[in-house]
C-alpha cells in the first residue's frame, strides 16, 4: 500500500487538529499582517507517487543500466530530483567502500548521494505551546523538501548566501529539525509556520505548516533511564557505532566517521575523527552545523539530535545531506541516519527535555564514547 497519507493528527498540550473553522479564525486574524508581507514562491511540492522516495543530494549523479559504474550511462539526475526508490541493491563502484546502489524506473544509481525520503504531509496546528522561550515547538521536516520563504532578508548564513548568489531557493530536507515561534494563514486558509533556528545566523523563514511535523515531547522521552552502565563505541576502521548496556550491545549501526582526504586527494588530517575516550557534554535537539573557511567550509542548518563529545565540534548527529555510511565522510564527526541518530540522542545521558531541546553538563559528563581505529 503506498506511503503517501496524511499522518495522524500530532496532540501538543492543549493544541488539536485544525479545522475548517479554525483556518478562517486564524486566516482573518492575520489576514493583515501577510497582506503587508506575502509569502509568495514558497510552497509544498508534488512528488512523486511510492512507498519510498530518493532525493539526489549534489549537484549531479549519473544513472547507469545496471548496477555497476562500469555500465552504460543512460541519464543524470541533478540535485534535489525526487525519484522512487525501488530498492537497494550492491554492484560495483570502483574507487569507493559504498558499493551500494538504488534501482529507480529509470536505472540505477549509486547510493551515497541518495538521501531515502518519505512524503508524509502533516496536519497543521493553530495554537503553539508555552514554553520556557515563550510559544513555540519542534518540528521535524516530513516531505522530501519544503521551499522557504525568507521573513528577514538579507541572508546571513552562509549555506543561505549560497543559494541566493547561484539563484537556488531556500529549501529544508526530510528530517532536518527545526523551532517554530509563530503560526499564521493567509486569505486562502493556507496555514504558515514561523521557523527559527535557536543557534542559527538569525535568519527566519516561513514554511507550509503540512511539510512540518510536530515532534512531542513523549517521542523524546528516554529510553532505559534506569541503566547506569552505558558507553558507545565507535570503530573507525568498520565503520561502525554500538551502544552497549553494561556487557549488551542494544544498537549496532553503520556510521560516516572524518573523511579521510579531500576531494582532491589530499590527506587532511584535521578532518579525522578524534580517537580516545570523551563524554557527551553536550546534546541539543537541532543545531547548525559550520566550520572551515569562506571558501572551502560547509554550512548546514537545523541538523537534529546532536550529541558533542569533543570540542565545541566533534558530535554524534543525524545527516541529511548523505546516505554514504560504511564510508568516511564527515569533516570529524560521526554521521548516523536519522532514526538511529535519535535512538542514541534518547538513550544517552544527560537527559535533554522538550523544554528547552538544549541540556550542557560539566565534567565527568554524560555517556562516554570511545572511539578506535581497529
Amino acid at each position: 500500500m503506498p506511503l503517501m497519507h496524511t499522518l495522524n493528527p500530532q496532540m501538543i498540550s492543549n493544541n488539536r487538529p485544525i479545522s475548517r473553522r479554525d483556518f478562517l479564525k486564524l486566516a482573518a486574524l492575520s489576514a493583515g499582517a501577510l497582506a503587508l508581507n506575502p509569502l509568495k514562491g514558497a510552497g509544498l511540492t508534488d512528488f512523486p507517487k511510492a512507498d519510498k522516495l530518493g532525493r539526489i543530494t549534489v549537484g549531479k549523479m549519473d544513472v547507469y543500466i545496471r548496477p555497476d559504474a562500469n555500465s552504460q550511462i543512460i541519464g543524470a539526475f541533478y540535485q534535489d530530483n525526487v525519484f522512487p526508490w525501488i530498492r537497494e541493491v550492491v554492484g560495483s563502484m570502483p574507487g569507493r567502500v559504498n558499493q551500494r546502489f538504488v534501482e529507480t524506473p529509470y536505472g540505477f544509481v549509486w547510493g551515497g548521494y541518495v538521501q531515502p525520503v518519505w512524503n508524509q504531509p502533516a496536519v497543521p496546528i493553530t495554537t503553539l505551546p508555552q514554553t520556557s522561550l515563550g510559544p513555540g515547538m519542534w518540528v521535524e521536516i516530513s516531505v522530501p523538501y519544503v521551499d522557504l520563504t525568507l521573513d528577514n532578508p538579507p541572508a546571513r548564513a552562509p549555506w543561505l548566501q549560497y543559494a541566493v548568489s547561484i539563484n537556488l531557493p531556500a529549501r529544508f530536507y526530510y528530517s532536518q529539525i527545526v523551532w517554530v515561534d509563530q503560526i499564521r494563514a493567509d486569505q486562502t486558509g493556507q496555514v504558515w509556520y514561523r521557523l527559527n533556528e535557536k543557534y542559527g545566523s538569525g535568519d527566519i523563514f516561513w514554511a507550509p505548516a503540512e511539510a512540518c511535523r510536530v515532534i512531542t515531547a513523549e517521542e523524546m522521552s528516554p529510553i532505559s533511564p534506569e541503566v547506569e552502565n552505558k558507553t558507545i563505541l565507535v570503530r573507525i576502521w568498520d565503520q561502525t557505532m554500538s551502544c552497549f548496556e553494561g556487557d549488551k550491545e542494544v544498537l549496532f549501526t553503520r556510521i560516516s566517521s572524518g573523511a579521510l582526504y579531500n576531494n582532491q586527494g589530499v590527506k587532511v588530517d584535521a578532518w579525522a575523527t578524534p580517537l580516545g575516550e570523551f563524554p557527551i557534554w553536550r546534546k541539543a535537539v537541532s543545531l547548525p552545523l559550520a566550520g572551515g573557511s569562506a571558501s572551502a567550509g560547509w554550512s548546514l542548518p537545523a541538523d537534529g539530535w546532536v550529541q558533542l563529545f569533543v570540542g565545541t565540534g566533534v558530535a554524534i548527529h543525524s545527516t541529511y545531506w548523505h546516505n554514504n555510511y560504511g564510508e568516511p565522510s564527515s569533516r570529524g564527526c560521526v554521521n548516523t541516519n536519522p532514526d538511529d541518530a535519535k535512538w542514541v540522542f534518547r538513550w544517552t545521558q544527560p537527559i535533554v527535555a522538550y523544554d528547552p531541546g538544549d541540556v550542557t553538563v560539566g565534567m565527568p559528563g554524560g555517556t562516554k564514547v570511545t572511539v578506535v581505529d581497529n
